[in-house]
Parts: C-alpha cells; sequence; structure tokens
C-alpha cells in the first residue's frame, strides 16, 4: 500500500456511478431516436468513469508516491508473470469449450463451436471490436488503477475481490437498456440470461483479481486479460444457455483459486500499516474524512 496516503473507496465508487448512471441513462432513451450521434457519445464517455475518476483522485491526491505507483503498475512490463498470464489465457478458453460440450445433452448444437460471423452487438460510430479493446483499457485503468486498490486497502483480497466484482456487475446495469448493446440483446432474448450475465461477472472478477495481484498487480496484464475475455465471447456462436453453464464453471474455478491460496486469499498482512495509521471501516464503502 502506499504509505500516508488514506484510499477513498466511497468517494471513488459514488463518483462513478453517478456520473456513469447520468451518461448511460439518458444515451438509452436517446438510442431510440434518429440522433445516434449523441447516445454513442455519452456511451463512450460512460465507459471512460472509471479511469477519469481514477486520475482525478490520484493526481489530486498530492501523493508523488501514489502517482508513480500507478504509472508503473500500468508501463512496467516487468510486473507480469508470463506463465501465470500464460496459464489464464489458456484456462478461459477451455472453459468455454467445455461449457459447449456439456450444453450437447441438452439440445446444444455443435455448430456452437464454429466461429462467429460477427458481433453480438453494435456501438455505433465505433466499431465493435474497437469499442471491446477500448472498454478493457478504461475499464481496467480505472478498477485496479485506484478502485480495487482501495478496497483492498480496507480488507483481504477475498473480500476486496467480491465486493469489487459485485460493484462492477451492478456497473453495467444501465446498459441493459440501450439498443443494440450486447446487454440489451441478451436481456431482450431472455431475462435469465441477462441474470447470468451480471452473475457471471463476479466470479469472472475473481479470477482476474488473482491474477492481477500474481502478476506484480499489472494493470497492463488486467487490460490484456480483460480483452481476452471480451473476444473470446464472441468468437464462437455459443449460445446464452452455454454461457449459463460456463458461469458454472467459473464459479468453481473461483472457488479452487481461494481454497488453494487461502493464505493470500484471507491474509491481513498488507493491512497492518493501515490499522496502525488509519481509522477502521464499518463496511467496504464507508467514507472516510
Amino acid at each position: 500500500m502506499i504509505p500516508n496516503y488514506k484510499y477513498k473507496p466511497g468517494v471513488y465508487y459514488i463518483i462513478v456511478y453517478i456520473i456513469t448512471y447520468a451518461l448511460w441513462f439518458p444515451a438509452a432513451y436517446l438510442s431510440f431516436g434518429d440522433d445516434n450521434g449523441l447516445y454513442e457519445l455519452l456511451l463512450f464517455l460512460g465507459l471512460m468513469v472509471p479511469f477519469l475518476t481514477a486520475l482525478f483522485m490520484i493526481f489530486t491526491s498530492k501523493n508523488s508516491d501514489l502517482k508513480r505507483d500507478f504509472i508503473n503498475r500500468f508501463v512496467n512490463l516487468r510486473l507480469i508473470n508470463p506463465k501465470v498470464l500464460l496459464t489464464f489465457i489458456l484456462l478461459m478458453p477451455l472453459t468455454v469449450l467445455v461449457s459447449i460440450l456439456l450444453s450437447l445433452p441438452f439440445g446444444g448444437s455443435t455448430s456452437q463451436f464454429q466461429f462467429a460471423e460477427g458481433y453480438s452487438f453494435s456501438s455505433g460510430f465505433i466499431p465493435a471490436y474497437l469499442t471491446l479493446i477500448l472498454a478493457s483499457i478504461f475499464e481496467e485503468l480505472g478498477w485496479r488503477g485506484y478502485g480495487f486498490e482501495s478496497l483492498q486497502s480496507r480488507h483481504t483480497f477475498f473480500t476486496a475481490s467480491v465486493v469489487f466484482s459485485i460493484l462492477w456487475s451492478l456497473w453495467h446495469f444501465p446498459l441493459i437498456f440501450i439498443n443494440n448493446m450486447y446487454q440489451y440483446e441478451v436481456f431482450h432474448e431472455n431475462v435469465w440470461y441477462a441474470v447470468n450475465f451480471f452473475v457471471s461477472i463476479v466470479p469472472i472478477g475473481v479470477i482476474i483479481s488473482w491474477t492481477y495481484i500474481k502478476n506484480g498487480k499489472s494493470v497492463l496484464a488486467a487490460i490484456l486479460i480483460h480483452i481476452s475475455i471480451n473476444f473470446l465471447q464472441e468468437a464462437l456462436q455459443m449460445t446464452q444457455f452455454a454461457k449459463c453453464i460456463e458461469t458454472v464453471l467459473i464459479t468453481i474455478v473461483a472457488a479452487i483459486i481461494i481454497i488453494l491460496d487461502k493464505e493470500m486469499a484471507f491474509s491481513k498482512e498488507h493491512l497492518t500499516t493501515e490499522v496502525d495509521e488509519l481509522p477502521r471501516m464499518k463496511g467496504p464503502l464507508e467514507l472516510t474524512e
């Protein structure tokens, strides 16, 4: 943790939620009109909010160590553990293939193993593939740059990762109302598939957080992981039913990670300095002075 700095998770997440929702709900209304340019701009600005909020809180903190740490975690390639990163990149495609395989006895088609002909959503003037990349970059620069760090400064990895993942999931909520977005399409296909989307983010968030820690808290590693997940979900003709099975599998993977690495998951060692210097928080998002 950064010496002489009190992370403010409550302030960060409140700002992110208020501004993002203030941008995306109007975008949802405008997405059904004739002027698509404004709604697309609001949508794009919303994607940037976690990053811009992190920048604001870091560079107005007057803490040079915090600023240097943020930049170092983004650009320092030496933080990345290639073996851990490669393991994750191989693990996620395996869960997709197994999920499709398990869906076959329930009527799933073998065509799911074929490459998708296009993307499952449209994002206006920004190509879908670029949206997936930009969303990964801006989200992780914010979430890992400040959001997750602020929670872990007060809690064990397990608590911080679960709370973060729930907040990350709910942050996507307005997207189910924006025409042509992936979340909108899934919601209108079946409400339970939309529920699965939000539930799946929780174990994925835990796994990414663990991989992030094991890569020396490299934000760049988190970005690469996020991008790989986004494109993986679009690569094959995978049905939403198979994605429900995938949610079960990645939840099992997340549980196995916590069990096998419980010393790290429940360690309070990193809190020692914080406990001595800072007031304890009653809840994961309580505002501090």
